[in-house]
C-alpha cells in the first residue's frame, strides 16, 4: 500500500467524522432517529463480534473462539466487569484449544 492511498483514506475518514457535525449543525434529530442511533454502537458491536468470533471462512463456526464468546457473554450477563469479561473469554478459549477444541 502507497502512502498515497494511506493519505486518501485517512482524508476520506476525517471527511466521513466531520460529516455529521457539519449537515447537522446545531439542530436535533427526530426521537425516532435518536433511539435509533442510541442503540446502533451495541449492535454493530455484537455483530462483529458474531463475525470475528463465530465464523471462519465465511460459514459458522463452533470451536474454541465460540466457547470463549459464550464465557463473555456469560459473565457480561452476569454483570461482570469488563475486565472479568475479557479474562474469561481468554481463559476458556485457551482451555478448549488446549484440551483439543
Amino acid at each position: 500500500m502507497s502512502w498515497a492511498a494511506v493519505l486518501a483514506l485517512a482524508a476520506g475518514t476525517y471527511a466521513m467524522k466531520a460529516a455529521g457535525p457539519l449537515v447537522l449543525g446545531g439542530r436535533r434529530l427526530p426521537p425516532g432517529v435518536t433511539r435509533i442511533t442510541d442503540l446502533l454502537p451495541a449492535a454493530l458491536l455484537a455483530a462483529l463480534v458474531a463475525v470475528q468470533g463465530l465464523t471462519s471462512g465465511g460459514a459458522w463456526a463452533l470451536d474454541a473462539r465460540a466457547a470463549g464468546v459464550a464465557a463473555a457473554l456469560l459473565v457480561a450477563w452476569r454483570r461482570g466487569s469488563f475486565l472479568t469479561i475479557v479474562v474469561a473469554a481468554v481463559v476458556v478459549t485457551a482451555a478448549v484449544r488446549a484440551l483439543g477444541g
